[in-house]
């Protein structure tokens, strides 16, 4: 606006009978008129108008930021009020009770090899300094172990060994856990604060994901019912709320032995949806089915555990027929007969299979462990599963994605696009895996392709230049998974391309199958497939579309 006294609601463009120019800044004579005379550099209220740190007292900073540079921010929230006991001034203090003005004062006249004096140096002032700049001190790299190892002399810690519960449940203000955060200090703090410089150290984290980790210790410590004692994962869950972390949170105290894991899977919540509504006999057979597909048995009958994708695909196909049952008035699953099991199941479809599957699964383990008397799908035929045709894809979609400027998603498409690995084998690839160009996967010898050496090449580079010290053992890794020792989620690095590793996969094997004439056994040896797999793709050859041949990318003499 013009003016404020007088005051003018009116920009000089909309004044009445204008438009006008605005005219000079009165006090820099520049053209960005921004209010009261002034541009939006020189008034006090203007975004750019540049000011002092109300911390640190640094020149340089802005009202967008709440008048504080980055590092007085970082201090904001970790650090809480007090009285400095070197300048006497009232703000943020540190550890050692010194503001961030006097510590950097310190820092600067810090001698190579020496501790800092914050006394000596605050003694005759401080010397002001621009925000958002560091100090470049001369370093001794031969004496940071000896700190390190001044600063483990931690006293061991013993977490108790009681747990006291609380009485009721109620939530939190996110405002005062994190000021009594900021105040936390007692032997778990201390001893996990060591632990945390010896896993960061050890695994290559920054030194922002240290600090969020014990950050975040101080905020489990407010929120614990019984302070000292060992902290369950639920507790460390509740975290993002308050500007927690999780994952690397988690890391640091399995380490330390201080974590209880009493995590629900997510089949395991699924399943409490779905059986919530049962009647409790009926419920507790599904248990004991459910501890048996995720666990395994290993009291006769025998069974392995089972993937938790395929739990989760059979209590989907089994939970309406079951809730029928419950709303027919039945209580237990021993009150089914053959013809209800048969009057349950979906005509067709993949529902009926998954059905079939699931009370199959179900039955077998319940007349197993005793707890129904016959098991009524015994005999019962299993429906066959629709199979789809394998097609094509588009050759110029794929060389596309060959060329992507992220060299995750180019080495990713060409592992798959020439050697049709599995997008479950491909997360799982480990650095060891690969020598001297060859693959070395679920036992068989794979000579890599000239183009997915080019770019596994430029892959490494990438992973070494961005995460130097990660000890990440698999060959793809991201920026959750670089500081850890898990593999990478199942969307990498599928999520910067249109592609899908199973169709890719097809791609191949179809390309494959179309140039040997039908090779079924040397389909089989190349991909690992079984021969019903290979039966697939050999089916496509007296396919209408299919017989005019099958172009993709370019075959090497490598990649056969």
């Amino acid at each position: 606006m013009a003016w404020v006294r007088p005051r003018v609601d009116f920009c000089y463009e909309c004044l009445p009978g204008g438009p006008f120019t605005p005219p000079a800044c009165r006090k820099c004579a520049s053209d960005r008129y921004f209010s009261e005379g002034l541009c939006d550099r020189c008034h006090p209220g203007a975004p750019l108008h540049v000011g002092s740190c109300r911390d640190c007292l640094a020149w340089g900073v802005y009202r967008s930021r709440n008048w504080r540079c980055w590092s007085c921010r970082w201090w904001h929230t970790h650090y809480p009020l007090g009285d400095c006991d070197y300048c006497g001034r009232h703000t943020r203090v540190g550890e050692r009770q010194a503001c961030r003005l006097c510590f950097e004062q310190a820092r600067m006249l810090q001698e190579p090899g020496r501790a800092i004096d914050l006394g000596e140096a605050n003694r005759y002032g401080q010397q002001l300094f621009f925000a958002n700049m560091r100090f470049q001190r001369p370093r001794t790299p031969r004496l940071k172990p000896e700190r390190q190892r001044a600063r483990r002399a931690t006293t061991d810690f013993r977490p108790l060994t009681w747990r006291q519960d609380p009485l009721f449940v109620m939530d939190l203000d996110p405002t005062v856990v994190h000021a009594r955060s900021l105040r936390a200090d007692n032997d778990l703090v201390r001893y996990c604060t060591d632990v945390v410089h010896d896993h960061a150290g050890k695994h290559g984290w920054s030194k922002r994901q240290t600090n969020d980790v014990i950050r975040s210790l101080r905020l489990l410590q407010v929120l614990q019912d019984t302070p000292g004692a060992k902290v369950k994962a639920s507790e460390v869950l509740q975290l993002p709320r308050y500007d927690g972390n999780i994952s690397s949170t988690l890391d640091v105290l399995a380490a330390a032995g201080l974590l209880i894991d009493d995590r629900v899977s997510n089949v395991e919540r699924y399943f409490a949806s779905k059986t919530a509504q049962l009647p409790e006999p009926m419920r507790a057979q599904l248990e004991v089915w459910l501890d048996v597909m995720l666990n395994g048995s290993n009291t006769a009958p025998r069974q392995r555990s089972r993937d938790p994708q395929t739990a989760r695909i059979q209590i989907m196909g089994i939970a309406p027929i079951i809730q029928a049952w419950a709303d027919a008035g039945h209580q237990s699953l021993a009150e089914i007969t053959s013809e209800q099991v048969h009057a349950a199941l979906p005509e067709t479809g993949a529902r009926r299979n998954w059905a079939e599957y699931g009370l199959r699964s179900l039955f077998k383990v319940l007349k197993a462990r005793k707890l129904i008397f016959t098991n009524p799908t015994r005999g019962m035929p299993l429906t066959a599963v629709n199979t789809t045709v394998p097609l094509p894809l588009d050759s110029g979609a794929i060389r596309k994605a060959l060329d992507s400027p992220d060299p995750a998603v180019a080495l990713g498409i060409a592992l798959v696009a020439f050697h049709a690995l599995t997008a479950k084998q491909l997360s799982g690839l480990q650095l060891t895996d690969i020598v001297d160009g060859r693959l070395a996967l679920d036992g068989r010898d794979i000579p890599l392709a000239g183009p997915v050496r080019v770019r596994l090449t430029a892959w490494l580079d990438h992973r070494n230049r961005t995460w130097p010290h990660s000890i990440n053992p698999h060959l793809f890794v991201g920026r959750v998974s670089a500081p850890r020792l898990v593999p990478v989620g199942k969307q990498f690095p599928w999520k910067g391309t249109d592609l899908r590793p199973q169709a890719l996969r097809e791609d191949r094997i179809l390309q494959e199958i179309h140039a040997t004439g039908g090779d079924v056994r040397r389909i089989c040896d190349l991909f690992g497939l079984s021969v019903e797999s290979a039966m697939r793709y050999a089916q496509t050859l007296a396919h209408p579309e299919l017989e005019q041949g099958h172009v993709s990318v370019p075959r090497t003499q490598d990649s056969t």
